[in-house]
């Protein structure tokens, strides 16, 4: 005799599967498989038991078979049993080695000490204040949220996104960066590199156009895509755009380019609107870092000059979190369908659940706080680290520091591996300035860091800031 029992009883909070076979009858082979479930560590201590009625119904026994199997438990000490509390695990019960108690940590695969613990200091980019994540306020949302859905929004979702998340942004974007937008020429994505997925190399075709310094993580995602992408030089009023040639699309970080930092100059602005109207080409606009500048009047987005011509493509993983995987892209209306095809009919990547509770998050106002308080936050970060290298290492220069979660520390020539390495031998995590840089760039590298100030707890941020001083080459 050989029966499986999943149980679903709603009482009991938790699935049990037992095997009952053996010889005896049905109490013995209960009897049994509870005893090894208990042995074995599967039945953790104090984990409390279905009620009689309902493991007799689910095994198809009389109730008074599953009270006397307990009652045989309980006199072993395998089991306890409390009026108001029901039948449970003995806690004193030990599971054998290789067996895990309930609140015993998850086994993981050994790896290298430095590697497993992390770095003492976190000072790459790429990563908001994680600790800063407004909790309460996103709980009101998705409450707020998921009260007021209709039963609709719990089926097969919309590729092109929620509609309510959809109008939130068009008001939003329109409000805060400039944005030329309506909800349906919006569609909802996981995120920038999603975005990129989704628009090459299917609705638009390479060779792509970007500058010379940039995230190499979208460089690989476009190699892999076989989708080739043309380095334009950089100086301090953002990509040289005169470079373009005859590429049909080019990618710009224009609110705050990355990683060097500082706003495409108007006039720049203007040429590549210029060039892709003659070019009958598209720009895709990476609106990093748009809500956060400190010492300047805000940047508006590129969009706004040309919404035929301009891809705006946004997301919270640096004004929220990158946990959310929530993102958007604002499209010129030839290209809605088409990238509608490429997502599918059903939307697999972006929890409608989420978009509807970051639509009640911008509409309520909390993300405009959140934006703001953060914005605060992040701006006297960087006035201290600004104010720590003045004062220890007034030798290196700071740039690119008017808007961002990061700094680029220009080094002398030659200093720049050395001083990674220095750095990682004292706890602190960054990257060198040579790593975002196009390996087909023609400009001279020069040696520097990228710091990000906007990773590290608020009580860890000041022994971050000492570690990095002391990596500093001398002057």
């Amino acid at each position: 005799m050989t029966d499986s029992w999943v149980n679903s009883a709603e009482r009991i909070g938790a699935d049990l599967h037992l095997e009952l076979s053996g010889p005896g009858g049905r109490r013995a082979a209960l009897t049994r498989a509870l005893r090894e479930a208990v042995r074995s560590g599967r039945l953790a201590p104090d984990t409390r038991l279905p009620p009689y009625r309902s493991l007799a119904a689910d095994l198809g026994v009389a109730r008074n078979t599953v009270a006397d199997a307990y009652a045989e438990l309980v006199a072993e000490g395998w089991l306890t049993a409390r009026q108001g509390s029901g039948t449970r695990v003995a806690a004193g019960v030990t599971p054998p080695p290789g067996g895990r108690r309930r609140d015993a940590p998850v086994p993981v695969p050994e790896k290298p000490a430095s590697r497993a613990r992390g770095p003492r200091h976190d000072l790459r980019q790429g990563t908001p204040d994680v600790s800063s994540f407004p909790r309460a306020a996103w709980l009101a949302s998705y409450r707020r949220a998921l009260q007021q859905a209709s039963n609709e929004a719990f089926g097969p979702g919309d590729p092109a996104g929620r509609i309510e998340l959809r109008e939130a942004l068009a008001e939003y974007l329109a409000r805060a960066r400039g944005v030329r937008a309506e909800p349906g020429r919006i569609v909802i994505c996981s995120g920038f590199a999603h975005a990129l997925r989704l628009l090459l190399p299917q609705v638009l075709r390479g060779p792509l156009a970007v500058e010379s310094y940039g995230l190499g993580f979208h460089r690989e995602l476009l190699a892999a895509a076989s989708v080739r992408t043309v380095p334009l030089p950089l100086d301090e009023d953002g990509a040289q755009v005169c470079g373009l040639g005859r590429e049909r699309a080019v990618l710009l970080t224009p609110a705050h380019q990355f990683p060097t930092g500082g706003p495409l100059h108007a006039e720049r602005r203007a040429a590549v609107i210029d060039w892709a109207r003659a070019r009958d080409g598209v720009i895709l606009e990476d609106d990093y870092d748009g809500e956060f500048r400190y010492d300047r009047r805000p940047v508006g987005a590129l969009q706004g000059l040309d919404a035929e011509r301009v891809v705006h493509i946004g997301s919270v993983s640096k004004s929220l979190s990158p946990a959310l995987r929530l993102g958007w892209m604002v499209l010129p209306e030839r290209y809605v369908d088409a990238v509608l095809d490429v997502k599918g009919e059903r939307e697999a990547w972006a929890s409608a659940l989420e978009q509807l509770a970051l639509a009640d998050f911008i509409d309520s106002g909390s993300y405009d706080r959140h934006v703001r308080r953060m914005r605060q936050r992040y701006r006297g970060r960087r006035d201290r680290l600004v104010a720590a290298l003045a004062e220890r290492a007034p030798h290196v220069a700071v740039t690119g520091i008017a808007a961002g979660l990061h700094a680029v520390l220009r080094l002398p020539p030659g200093t720049e591996g050395p001083t990674v390495r220095e750095a990682a031998r004292r706890g602190v995590a960054l990257d060198g300035l040579a790593g975002f840089r196009h390996p087909e760039a023609v400009t001279s590298a020069p040696d520097g860091l990228v710091v990000g100030y906007a990773t590290p707890a608020e009580h860890a941020y000041g022994a971050a800031l000492e570690a990095l001083c002391g990596a500093l080459p001398p002057g």
